[in-house]
């Protein structure tokens, strides 16, 4: 059953061939009206006498494409169902090698400007969202789909035994170091020093109850009760000018703590050595894998009801983030540069190693095909341009005819 497109292109190819088989009508009427007549008329009768003959001669070169002329099994006739196989390899390789080439493609995303039309695009009021809203529910479907089996799997058979193959120590110490010159670490010991000045202000009877136990037997009560208490004094406050002073003593400590951890986490060999020790006492625990599987499915369940929330806050965020990307995409030329690079770089690499696999859509699809039916679909699409081969044939047959005559009649 033809398409409404192949139905438009039956159509139009039936006018054609109804142009041209009037043109050989006509020029037969005339022939028939003017045959025997001299003056003028013959050289009428010369024209049209050439233009059918050109008429019937391309209408025969036109036919023979896609079928037998007359049903005749005329050789080299039907020249498309009888070569429709080396024709779809013939076209698969012309389109290989003159259009999926790297070059033609990079050329061409060069010119569409791919990201930065993007970018526009989702700037634009409400395409962020709908983005949003197209990909949330099939995003949730694959999370959701995700089983705990294969979660399990994935930790056990890859990515643990992955962990226990790469030394940890060169990498945490890399980050802990760039973390110290970065001072990324000073929020976190404000907090520390912060709950532990308050931890010791609140609970002055537990730090006088541990010293008091430490206190020698002979020493008098009331002593070790002026003692623990004065100690207690000078523990809050010390505590409180490490957490008022950024340039304390105690906090320049932690730095340099930190930093020599940093470097021997990276060069020292024994820290190293314990690094791993740590690493693998933790990774061969039998409740890391379970634990890890758990904090899965508490995401995992997080994150899908959050995206099944038409009005919740994570498709929101999605729905800003994506609209700020295509605002820098838009404003920054460095970044477009870049995403146009790669973009090229990808599509380049996959024409480059897949674009002869890609083109066999063309003979394959072919190969599939019925002779007859091949040469239906190409009629269809070629053949009402191919119609005006014979219109041309005849008005040429026609005027080359009237030379013809025309000069036999000087001679």
């Amino acid at each position: 059953m033809l398409s409404e497109a192949d139905e438009g292109r039956a159509r139009a190819l039936r006018r054609m061939r109804g142009v041209a088989l009037g043109l050989l009508v006509f020029a037969a009427i005339v022939f028939v009206l003017t045959h025997g007549k001299d003056g003028a008329w013959g050289y009428v009768n010369a024209a049209s006498e050439a233009a059918m003959v050109g008429a019937v001669a391309d209408w025969f070169a036109v036919t023979a494409l896609f079928r037998h002329p007359l049903g005749l099994p005329i050789p080299h006739t039907a020249i498309i169902p009888k070569r429709k196989d080396s024709i779809g390899t013939s076209l698969e390789d012309f389109v290989t090698e003159n259009f999926l080439t790297e070059s033609n493609v990079r050329t061409r995303l060069e010119s569409a400007q791919v990201p930065l039309r993007l970018g526009e695009w989702l700037q634009q009021p409400g395409n962020a969202q709908r983005v949003v809203s197209e990909a949330a529910p099939a995003l949730a479907k694959g999370v959701a789909s995700i089983k705990d089996d294969e979660v399990r799997h994935l930790l056990d058979q890859v990515l643990l035994p992955r962990l226990g193959r790469e030394p940890v120590g060169p990498l945490v110490g890399h980050l802990l170091e760039g973390v110290v010159q970065d001072g990324s670490h000073h929020g976190l010991v404000d907090i520390g020093i912060r709950e532990l000045h308050a931890w010791a202000r609140d609970n002055e009877a537990t730090i006088t109850d541990i010293m008091g136990q430490r206190a020698p037997w002979w020493s008098p009560k009331w002593l070790d009760d002026t003692v623990t208490s004065r100690v207690h004094t000078e523990i809050v406050n010390w505590l409180a000018d490490v957490r008022d002073d950024p340039h304390h003593s105690a906090r320049q400590a932690i730095d340099n703590f930190l930093e020599t951890l940093a470097h021997d986490l990276q060069h020292d060999e024994p820290t190293i050595a314990k690094a791993e020790a740590i690493k693998e006492r933790f990774l061969e625990h039998p409740s890391v894998s379970n634990s890890m599987v758990s904090l899965w499915g508490s995401v995992q369940r997080a994150v899908v009801e959050a995206l099944d929330d038409q009005d919740g806050a994570l498709r929101a965020r999605l729905a800003v983030a994506l609209q700020d990307l295509g605002a820098r995409v838009v404003s920054d030329a460095g970044l477009r540069e870049s995403l146009d690079h790669r973009l090229a770089d990808v599509v380049g690499y996959a024409v480059r190693t897949y674009g002869r696999e890609l083109s066999t859509v063309i003979s394959q699809t072919i190969d599939r095909w019925d002779g007859n039916e091949a040469a239906k679909r190409i009629e269809l699409h070629v053949g009402r341009d191919l119609q005006f081969i014979r219109i041309n044939g005849t008005v040429v047959g026609g005027l080359v005819g009237l030379l013809i005559h025309t000069v036999s009649q000087f001679l």
